[in-house]
């Protein structure tokens, strides 16, 4: 479920972490933050505000293990700020939010004239207790680096070695509790309320914290939202099919798609009943050419993969041609351009403590219809790999949706492959009449950054009543197009 994904590690990211006079210079030569040391992070203009508090692995043994949930602040830029800051939720699950100061400090600039910023390493990410299992190289072999047998036996590995660290009881790395972790932020920070944003798997930790703490929300806003009662590797299924049929069927409606590539439904069709098979095809960094018996997941995975975004998406029809006349490199390079290891990278021990606990349990009772394409696949994997890993406890209570007793901003894009605009719906609906949906018809996952989108965020959080915030205009993103296939200019009628 790798929703969101340079190579930096967080220690350089926070290797500049500075007591000295430069950074608290640089922070204000007024203003003292106690028990917070000032730090540079990657990407970010100003100095921040670092710091840490000490919290119970395991909340029913206060005197046993404990871990340091650490947070960062971007400190508003003017002087006279507003008390209630914004808490950045990150995806994955198995995201470090500091490792995305650079692109949420830029998304939230706005916001951040005011207010303060708050980045929470969630237990289990970055600095916090974290649970990284060893991450293949760009350079590797595509045999190694696509083949879901692999991927599951490396994943064991990882568990039996994180099982050996002084945090590593898998148990205790719920979504529950790491909203308990943040708001002990809160409270260190003498905050009485917070605006609180969440993208991706952000959305479920959202929810979670408005369901456990509903007092301390002034707004919220949810893009992409993916709630506890979302049973992801089996709704993964459904709506990876829906996405894809949606560049299928725009192809099917567009006169210079169907001439570049006649026939595309079928050839994908063509595609898929002819694996498994042998097929050469050039390693996208290194090029060099591999022989792979490329399986049914491991195309799946590819064409899941370029989904996420529409820019990419459109050369889909491309890549399926190209595939189905045995040429892999456009569908194999459209897949690695999203990848990576940089700022939200998947911390995997985090990540499958989190699903394995959560959803992978409630799957025997999921209701929602494979996909005709993508079948059982991902869901297969997930219960291969959480079959030997450790489960949390989850009470009954997660499950349940809260009702808003403020402004909620609800996002979803109408061509994303995971959380799509229906799980939008019925979260919007269960907030109550203090809840607004904006779907943003062509955009795939997360809209926050996209466009006007940015100042719609910050007129909602910055209006100073609840009617005031669910009356701001979001038509401006009604218009934004999906992009056109890609057809490159030697490329004729098609193949």
């Amino acid at each position: 479920m790798h929703w969101t994904r340079s190579k930096t590690r967080l220690a350089r990211a926070l290797g500049a972490t500075i007591a000295g006079w430069t950074a608290a210079a640089a922070v204000s030569a007024a203003e003292v933050r106690p028990g917070m040391t000032a730090c540079r992070l990657e990407g970010v203009e100003h100095a921040a505000w670092c710091a840490s508090v000490r919290r119970p692995l395991d909340p029913d043994r206060p005197q046993g293990a404990s871990i340091d949930v650490h947070y960062a602040v971007l400190p508003a830029l003017a002087r006279n700020r507003k008390p209630d800051p914004v808490f950045f939720f990150a995806g994955g699950p198995g995201q470090s939010a500091i490792e995305l100061a650079g692109p949420v400090g830029r998304m939230l600039a706005r916001l951040a004239n005011r207010r303060d910023i708050v980045l929470i390493d969630q237990r289990g990410t970055g600095l916090s207790a974290p649970l990284r299992c060893a991450e293949g190289l760009p350079t590797d072999a595509l045999a190694d680096s696509a083949d879901p047998e692999r991927q599951v036996a490396r994943l064991a590995r990882c568990r039996a070695e994180l099982a050996l660290l002084p945090h590593g009881d898998l148990r205790y790395y719920t979504t529950r509790l790491a909203m308990q972790d943040a708001d002990a932020v809160r409270q260190a920070l003498g905050a009485k309320q917070v605006d609180v944003v969440g993208g991706s798997y952000g959305t479920r930790a959202a929810l979670d914290y408005l369901r456990q703490f509903p007092k301390s929300v002034r707004r919220l806003v949810i893009d992409g939202v993916a709630p506890a009662d979302m049973v992801l590797p089996a709704a993964f299924s459904t709506d990876n099919q829906a996405a894809l049929e949606g560049v299928l069927a725009a192809c099917d409606a567009d006169p210079g798609c169907r001439r570049a590539y006649p026939g595309l439904r079928a050839r994908w069709h063509e595609l898929l009943s002819g694996l498994p098979r042998p097929v050469r095809v050039a390693q996208p960094v290194t090029g060099a050419i591999e022989t792979i018996t490329l399986q049914r997941d491991m195309l799946l995975s590819l064409v899941r993969a370029t989904l996420y975004v529409p820019a990419l998406a459109s050369a889909l029809p491309l890549a399926i041609t190209q595939a189905a006349a045995g040429r892999f490199e456009p569908l194999v390079g459209l897949s690695s351009a999203t990848g990576g290891s940089g700022p939200g990278k998947i911390y995997e021990g985090m990540h499958f403590a989190v699903v394995c606990s959560e959803d992978v349990p409630r799957m025997p009772a999921a209701t929602d219809p494979p996909g005709a394409d993508f079948g059982d696949s991902t869901a297969r994997q997930y219960r291969q790999i959480c079959a030997g890993w450790p489960r949390g406890e989850v009470p009954a209570a997660f499950y349940t949706l809260p009702v808003a007793p403020s402004a909620a901003l609800v996002l979803s894009g109408g061509a994303d492959p995971v959380t799509p605009p229906r799980h939008g719906q019925r979260v919007a609906a269960a907030l109550g009449a203090l809840a607004r949906h904006v779907v943003v018809p062509q955009a795939g996952h997360g809209v926050m950054a996209i466009g006007c989108m940015r100042d719609v965020l910050f007129r909602f959080i910055d209006a100073e009543t609840d009617a005031q915030a669910l009356q701001v205009d979001a038509t401006c993103v009604q218009g934004i197009p999906r992009p056109p296939a890609f057809v490159p200019v030697t490329a004729g009628a098609g193949p």
